[in-house]
């Protein structure tokens, strides 16, 4: 939009939100419900016509409409144990990946006044919890992101007919909407970078192998180093973690001293990376050049600036926001994925 809505006197209505947009009452109503034919471009005009007028649409109304709570669940699906007190919740927190997800989700669903719910699911109790919510109607469905290879719940989702969308491609091939980052491409270009520097030595601190993610960029990191000659690459693996990144980086440092060169599979295993090597007097990048991946606020808090392979995951979470209200909005419709371009980032480590 060029120019600021009218002021709106009283609450604003469906109308003065069209009218802010310069488009039809039944385009606005469209956008609010999720329904996917809508142009991307309309979609974001409208939602700053929502958010600019204040209009916030009346859910209790519309509940009695559509039998929906205009409520969902954003579900974190990782690996715990029975009984332990709150350690995966801390994982989580701890990680400026999941505040990355929650930040796109709240960004796409806030315009339209739909808010989700935060929900763990680190054990098989609180998996069927999640399952029960969403069936009893609490939630119009779910935004899933899982965080081991072997987690259960997307597949309870689609045997149970629940709505639900997930975050990366799901262990096994399921029926579900998925959004993803091109893994292999981005840690080709991590490859790419490393040689163009003059790394000769290079090692990898892989991320937890029965994750997917983590799969594909080792193996899209090794792919692209034996295409430039380079047919052994020592790998570490880590668990996405500050304390697992500090110890792969000191046994890659043991066992593999000379190293010039080393992709870590996230940003907060680099950070942790980066200071073992300035605890064993490494400067970087002169003596070991380091990639990242993710692109989060942890490439910016390292020393140096870290280069890292940008995962957009807040515009990936604003996707799978929207696929879920179309999926809410039109249940038969076939389950499809959307798969995002990755970009090297340059900064001062590389």
């Amino acid at each position: 939009m060029s120019e600021a809505p009218p002021p709106v006197s009283g609450s604003p209505t469906l109308e003065d939100v069209a009218r802010a947009a310069g488009v039809s009452r039944a385009t606005v109503s469209r956008v609010i419900n999720g329904v996917r034919n809508v142009n991307p471009a309309i979609q974001e005009t409208v939602r700053q016509a929502i958010a600019a007028t204040g209009y916030v649409p009346n859910q209790a109304a519309r509940s009695l409409v559509t039998r929906r709570t205009g409520s969902v669940a954003l579900v974190v699906s990782g690996a715990g144990v029975e009984g332990e007190e709150n350690p995966f919740p801390n994982q989580v927190f701890a990680d400026p990946f999941f505040g990355r997800v929650a930040g796109g989700v709240v960004g796409y669903l806030r315009p339209l006044g739909i808010h989700p719910v935060l929900l763990f699911a680190e054990t098989d109790a609180a998996r069927a919890e999640v399952v029960d919510y969403l069936r009893q109607g609490k939630a119009d469905g779910a935004i899933l992101v899982s965080t081991h290879g072997e987690d259960p719940l997307p597949k309870l989702l689609v045997d149970g007919g629940l709505p639900a969308v997930l975050f990366a491609r799901p262990p096994e091939p399921l029926p579900i909407s998925y959004v993803d980052v091109a893994h292999r491409t981005g840690a080709k270009l991590a490859a790419d970078h490393l040689v163009a520097r003059g790394c000769h030595r290079v090692a990898t601190i892989s991320g937890p192998l029965d994750v997917l993610a983590a799969q594909d960029r080792l193996a899209g990191f090794r792919d692209a180093m034996a295409m430039h000659g380079h047919p052994y690459i020592p790998c570490v693996e880590g668990a996405f973690t500050l304390d697992s990144g500090a110890a792969a980086m000191e046994r890659l440092l043991a066992e593999h001293s000379d190293v010039d060169g080393v992709f870590v599979a996230n940003d907060l295993m680099a950070q942790a990376a980066l200071q073992v090597l300035h605890r064993h007097g490494r400067l970087v990048p002169d003596d070991v050049a380091v990639v990242g991946f993710d692109d989060s606020s942890a490439a910016l808090a390292c020393k140096p600036p870290l280069t890292t392979i940008r995962h957009p995951v807040e515009d990936m979470a604003a996707e799978l926001a929207r696929l879920l209200l179309a999926q809410i909005e039109q249940p038969d419709q076939r389950v499809t994925s959307v798969i995002f371009d990755p970009a090297l980032v340059v900064r001062e480590s590389a």
